[in-house]
């Protein structure tokens, strides 16, 4: 497997889960789901399923890879929050004598918070064949002589990258490594999802990680990840 290297700067992002509320989080970095679908954007696979009309699932035949994900030190990356209104169809009869008010409009509209990464400043270590390293390599010089489907945007398709560079070698990053279960609590811990199922979401596979204590070069064994899944196994 060969190596590959990327910056990566955004001066908002947004990860976040499947989720409902008034509250919506974000992870405080990129997860590899994620990194995932940025790496396979960049090389020009496509990863919807498109047999299925009902739901946009995702194919069963894509690469799998690892990754490493850690954040640049000193970058200043934080999550903030913001206040918007959200306008939906409630459930039930709720506010339904509001309808006729918005001539067929979405009449149920609720304050919510929303967070996001401000500064989002990173690294992302891939360990692939060589064919796929040499296509992401492709697509971030625009060079694929192949259509690609949209543009790759920080988990929220309302922000955009700055920059994504090729490293001829890692930064001193605060690698996020996959805590075990005999591990002590760690500051900065958050699950992230590695692998994601539309159609059972009871089947997305996520992992608790939380940032090393002290920048390294070279990433740990604990945080590679295989991406989304091991080849020979449902485990990552």
């Amino acid at each position: 497997m060969n190596d590959l290297w990327l910056r990566i700067r955004a001066p908002f992002a947004a990860f976040r889960g499947f989720q409902a509320g008034v509250y919506r989080s974000t992870s405080p970095v990129m997860p590899p789901s994620t990194a995932f679908g940025l790496l396979l954007n960049l090389a020009g696979i496509e990863m919807r399923d498109r047999t299925n009309r009902q739901t946009t699932l995702i194919r069963s035949d894509l690469p799998c890879l690892k990754l490493a994900i850690g954040t640049v030190p000193n970058a200043e990356s934080e999550v903030c929050t913001l206040y918007q209104q959200l306008h939906s169809y409630p459930v039930g009869a709720s506010g339904k004598e509001l309808a006729a008010r918005t001539h067929g409009a979405k009449y149920w509209i609720t304050p919510v918070r929303r967070e996001l990464l401000v500064g989002l400043d990173m690294v992302l270590g891939v360990q692939a064949d060589e064919m796929l390293i040499e296509q992401i390599k492709k697509g971030l010089r625009g060079e694929l002589d192949q259509n690609r489907y949209g543009l790759p945007f920080a988990g929220d398709n309302n922000f955009l990258f700055d920059r994504i560079d090729i490293l001829d070698e890692p930064l001193p990053v605060f690698w996020y490594g996959r805590m075990q279960a005999d591990d002590r609590p760690r500051r900065g811990s958050y699950r992230l999802t590695v692998g994601i199922d539309r159609a059972d979401n009871s089947r997305t596979l996520s992992f608790l990680y939380a940032p090393l204590e002290e920048s390294m070069v070279e990433p740990p064994l604990e945080a590679w990840t295989w991406v989304p899944k091991h080849p020979t196994s449902d485990a990552p």
